[in-house]
C-alpha cells in the first residue's frame, strides 16, 4: 500500500541476521519462556518491505522476543504454506503482509483456530476475518489525497489539462485500492484524460516494460501515477530510457534513492511516503500484547506524507 532508519537498498543485506528468513521445514528453537513471532512477508526486493522487517526486528529485540520472517517471493501459495508450517511449529503470533487477501484467509482461520493471534499489515484482510488488528494506512484516502495534489499541480502547471496513465499492480489488492482512490477523484475532474492502466505485477522489471509501452503508446501523455515502489521505480526508469523527463511528471508511492533523484531533477513531482518501519514495529508490539493476554485496537493507523521538492530533505539520509 507508515521513524526511519538508514538503509541500503540491498536485498538480504540489512544485518538482521539469520532471523530474517525461514526455510520451511526448519524447526523454531526457542526457550520455554521465549515468545516467537512470525512475519509472513511478500518479498525482500522492495525497500519498503526491508524497512518493515527492520522495524519489526528492532521492536522484537526491544521486547526480548524471537522474530522469524518468511520471504514469499511474491507467491501467494507460499504464504499459505508458511502459515501452516508456523502453526505446526507453535509460534506465539503471526503478522501477515498478504499478497492475496482472500486466498490467505483459510490459513489465517487455521491459525486463529489453533489459538495463535494474527495481525495484518498493510494489505487489508476481510472485515469478517479472525485477525486481531489491521496495521497500516488508509490507502484509498491516501490515493485520493494524491489525486487532489495532482489536480492542483495540473491547474498550476498544466493549464488544468492533463493526460495520465497508471502503472499499477493488478495482482495486489492494496495497490488496486490506491489506484481506485486516485482515479475516483481524478476521473471526475474536468480537463483530465486517462491514457490507460498497465500492470507491472509488483515486479520492477515488469513495471519498466509496462511503463515503456504506456509511454510509447501515448506520446501526448504528460503524467504517470505509480501505485507502489516497483511501479514507481519502473516508471522512473521508463521515463529516463524514453528521454521524457521534460514531458512526463510522475506521482507515486514509496521513496527510493532514485525517486529522490527524480524529485531533484524535476520529473518526479510527488511521492506518498509511508512508514513501513513503524508498521513492522507496531505489528510486533501488538502481537506481544496479544500473546500476553491483552487487547489491541482493531485498527492501528500509521500516517503518510506526500513528499515533494519542498519537504524531501529530511529523507535524503535514509536513502543514501
Amino acid at each position: 500500500m507508515n521513524t526511519k532508519f538508514t538503509l541500503r537498498r540491498r536485498m538480504l543485506s540489512l544485518g538482521l541476521g539469520a532471523a530474517l528468513t525461514l526455510t520451511l521445514g526448519m524447526g523454531i528453537a526457542k526457550a520455554q519462556d521465549e515468545k516467537t513471532f512470525a512475519l509472513v512477508q511478500i518479498n525482500q526486493q522492495a525497500l519498503f518491505f526491508n524497512q518493515m522487517n527492520e522495524g519489526a526486528q528492532k521492536a522484537a529485540d526491544a521486547a526480548g522476543v524471537k522474530l522469524v520472517i518468511f520471504n514469499a517471493n511474491n507467491d501467494p501459495a507460499a504464504q499459505n504454506s508458511a502459515i501452516e508450517t508456523y502453526i505446526q511449529q507453535g509460534v506465539d503470533g503471526l503478522a501477515v503482509v498478504a499478497i492475496d487477501v482472500n486466498g490467505i484467509m483459510p490459513a489465517v482461520n487455521q491459525a486463529a483456530e489453533a489459538g495463535i493471534p494474527v495481525v495484518a499489515i498493510d494489505a487489508i484482510l476481510p472485515d469478517d476475518g479472525p485477525q486481531k488488528a489491521q496495521i497500516g494506512v488508509d490507502n484509498g484516502a491516501a490515493g485520493a489525497d494524491m489525486a487532489a495534489y495532482f489536480l492542483d499541480y495540473a491547474k498550476a502547471n498544466m493549464d488544468g489539462k492533463a493526460k495520465y496513465g497508471v502503472v499499477g499492480a493488478l495482482n495486489s489488492y492494496i495497490q488496486n485500492v490506491r489506484q481506485k482512490g486516485f482515479e475516483d477523484v481524478v476521473d471526475a475532474a474536468d480537463g483530465i484524460e486517462k491514457a490507460g492502466v498497465v500492470d507491472g505485477q509488483n515486479i520492477q522489471d515488469n513495471a519498466l516494460s509496462a511503463a515503456e509501452n504506456l509511454i510509447t503508446g501515448n506520446p501526448d501523455m504528460n503524467a504517470i501515477y505509480a501505485t507502489g515502489e516497483p511501479a514507481l521505480m519502473g516508471a522512473i526508469a521508463a521515463v529516463e530510457s524514453q528521454g521524457k523527463q521534460e514531458d512526463v511528471k510522475i506521482f507515486g508511492w514509496d521513496l527510493t534513492a532514485q525517486a529522490i533523484a527524480g524529485i531533484d531533477a524535476g520529473y518526479v513531482t510527488a511521492v506518498i511516503q509511508q512508514d513501513p518501519a513503524a508498521m513492522g514495529a507496531a505489528a510486533v508490539d501488538a502481537l506481544n500484547t496479544l500473546a500476553g493476554g491483552g487487547e489491541v485496537d482493531k485498527t492501528i493507523s500509521v500516517p503518510v506524507t506526500i513528499v515533494t521538492k519542498e519537504n524531501v530533505d529530511p529523507y535524503r539520509a535514509i536513502f543514501q
